[in-house]
């Protein structure tokens, strides 16, 4: 006999919320079962955040049930924890860890369980935090982007410690190196529902795409259905409006219905960058930098020089010095020792890392019209404020709040549309990827690839490094600093315990890792191509009913007879539209071949 299928330890049934007019939730079945660890996925705004707070039981929904197992123990790490008690130890046992376990997690995440809670970086916020969870023995983790502000070796920790852990785990992260790592099944928060997935992230997109396609080829079906039954309602005939009752709310059930797919459907981010005048070749050359506060040394000795069109990753621990790094090489502050010299016509624009430079209460719309009015230059050419936020995912009755009621995510977008506005051939990322969606991510990473100026990319995300990078200079905190060519991969296998420790490059599982490529072998089609392949996807879709229209025009045998030039006007459109089609067809086929290519691997 099978045995009999245990209870989830933790489950949603039917849950419906709205925020306002907007319904995020509309009937979530969501089941975690014990010691499974999954991913949340979902586009910025959807609704991760506050679907975790609703399985934390912070919140409350509009409707439907959650269900807990008896004594279950449940620990939930917030997007932005808040920190109590005057030292670390404190903070740990505040939810009621044993003394000597919360020492314990907190050695683990590299801090001092002594250390005063007053001036705490983001990075020791999020490792107290995550070891106050671990110290606490859940049966269930609920980590809202755990890998925030944490520096590689810390996400590694934290991979370590999940995989020593008992507890079921349900994670929002935009770090798809750790989702892979980590994660033995996907829930996908789209459309207001959740789909699951019963496998590791690893096999997130491929399932995700075969979805997409399946919903889009029920809405051309859909689109098909509703043109047929609205063709019928123009040439209804009044005797049979009782008998055909029935239809006609058939129609409007189906309008309805694609009233609700449009309403739905994704919003696509409309980003675009373009590097100003060229810079010179050289960008910067550094020689025999040195740098240090007080006793704390960031620099000794390094030199490196960055020529136009590099892409420069920098990592290491947290506090290494790498932000200071990037601002020795631009010539933003002295080294104590060395020299920078710096190329011609350098046009710098940065994406910084703690996203000071928003003041909170300005309002979106000042944030990009800091002269005032309502137009936004966008690289040269003026556009109306509202419809360039909208480019950038961000609702019209946003654009008068202050910055402070915008989400993580959100604030990173609003610095990326104030960034990408403005032409530069050198950009500074600092932590770009923080808070931001997956699907943002991949847009920012095909936006940087086609990019041809110069970029230093400064981060803890080993995919975004690996996807971009020509090189990568690593910090290991004592002042040491080696450049390797290729991006994180590339560097821990030629510098193996150049961070103290061993890094685990290794899936945690059994499972084969997905290869890495180099930054300059591309893995998918490039922004402008991708673009081009939807556009014709459209033409290949609509150009068929203009060809069948002006075909249904050319069949009446006494269109000629009475107007030759409406005759020659149509039969010329109907040659163009089939050449266009068939021009179309032909170019969509070899975009199309290019990319599955690509995603091969070849």
């Amino acid at each position: 006999m099978r045995p009999p299928m245990r209870a989830p330890i933790l489950a949603l049934k039917d849950v419906r919320l709205a925020d306002g007019p907007l319904m995020l939730f509309d009937g979530v079945d969501l089941a975690l079962d014990a010691r499974v660890r999954a991913c949340l996925v979902g586009r910025n705004g959807a609704g991760k955040s506050t679907l975790l707070r609703i399985l934390a039981g912070q919140i409350e929904a509009d409707g439907g049930e959650r269900t807990v197992n008896p004594g279950a123990r449940i620990a939930f790490v917030p997007q932005e924890p808040e920190i109590e008690g005057a030292t670390l130890r404190d903070h740990a046992v505040a939810g009621g860890a044993e003394a000597h376990r919360a020492d314990a997690a907190i050695e683990a995440f590299g801090l001092d369980p002594r250390k005063s809670t007053a001036g705490l970086s983001g990075g020791e916020i999020r490792r107290v935090s995550l070891a106050r969870a671990f110290a606490e023995d859940p049966d269930v983790l609920l980590l809202d982007e755990p890998t925030n502000h944490l520096d590689i070796l810390a996400i590694e920790t934290l991979e370590a410690e999940l995989s020593a852990s008992r507890a079921a785990a349900l994670i929002v992260s935009h770090d798809r190196a750790f989702l892979e790592r980590v994660t033995r099944r996907c829930f996908w928060l789209e459309y207001r529902n959740v789909k699951r997935l019963d496998q590791g992230f690893g096999g997130f997109d491929d399932w995700a795409e075969k979805i997409v396609a399946q919903e889009a080829e029920e809405a051309r079906r859909l689109d098909r259905a509703l043109q047929r039954e609205q063709h019928w309602m123009a040439r209804g005939v009044q005797g049979r409006r009782a008998r055909n009752e029935g239809r006609r709310r058939r129609l409007e059930s189906m309008r309805q219905a694609r009233a609700d797919r449009v309403k739905d459907a994704r919003g696509g981010l409309n980003m675009g960058i373009a590097s100003s005048g060229v810079s010179g070749q050289r960008v910067a050359e550094a020689k025999g930098l040195s740098k240090a506060f007080g006793e704390r040394v960031i620099l000794k000795g390094f030199s490196t020089r960055i020529l136009r069109g590099d892409r420069v990753a920098v990592v290491g621990p947290n506090g290494a010095g790498k932000t200071t790094l990037v601002k020795l090489l631009l010539g933003e502050i002295a080294p104590d020792a060395g020299e920078v010299k710096l190329g011609t016509n350098l046009e710098v624009s940065y994406i910084d890392q703690a996203r000071a430079a928003l003041d909170p209460e300005m309002s979106l719309k000042d944030v990009l019209t800091p002269l005032g009015g309502d137009q936004v230059m966008v690289r040269g050419e003026p556009r109306h404020v509202v419809s360039y936020a909208r480019d950038f995912l961000f609702r019209e009755s946003q654009i008068r709040q202050p910055v402070r009621t915008l989400s993580g995510g959100e604030r990173n977008r609003l610095l990326l549309a104030r960034a990408l506005a403005h032409p530069a051939n050198v950009m500074v990322l600092d932590e770009p990827t923080n808070d931001l969606d997956m699907d943002t991510l991949d847009l920012l990473e095909d936006l940087l690839a086609d990019y041809e100026g110069t970029l230093i990319l400064v981060s803890h995300d080993r995919d975004f490094i690996d996807r971009l990078a020509t090189s990568t200079i690593g910090l290991d905190g004592t002042g040491r600093a080696v450049e390797t060519p290729g991006g994180w991969q590339d560097f821990v296998s030629q510098n193996p315990g150049f961070f103290g420790r061993p890094s685990t490059t290794a899936p945690a599982r059994s499972e084969k890792p997905a290869p890495r490529p180099v930054a300059t072998r591309p893995v998918k089609l490039t922004y402008k191509d991708q673009r081009r392949l939807e556009e014709l996807e459209g033409l290949v879709h609509d150009l068929p009913a203009k060809i069948a229209e002006l075909e249904v025009g050319l069949a009446d045998a006494g269109l000629y007879a009475r107007d030759p030039t409406a005759f020659q006007q149509r039969s010329k459109a109907l040659y163009a539209a089939q050449a266009q089609l068939a021009q179309a067809e032909e170019e969509w086929l070899a975009l199309e071949e290019r990319r599955e290519t690509l995603e091969a691997g070849g």
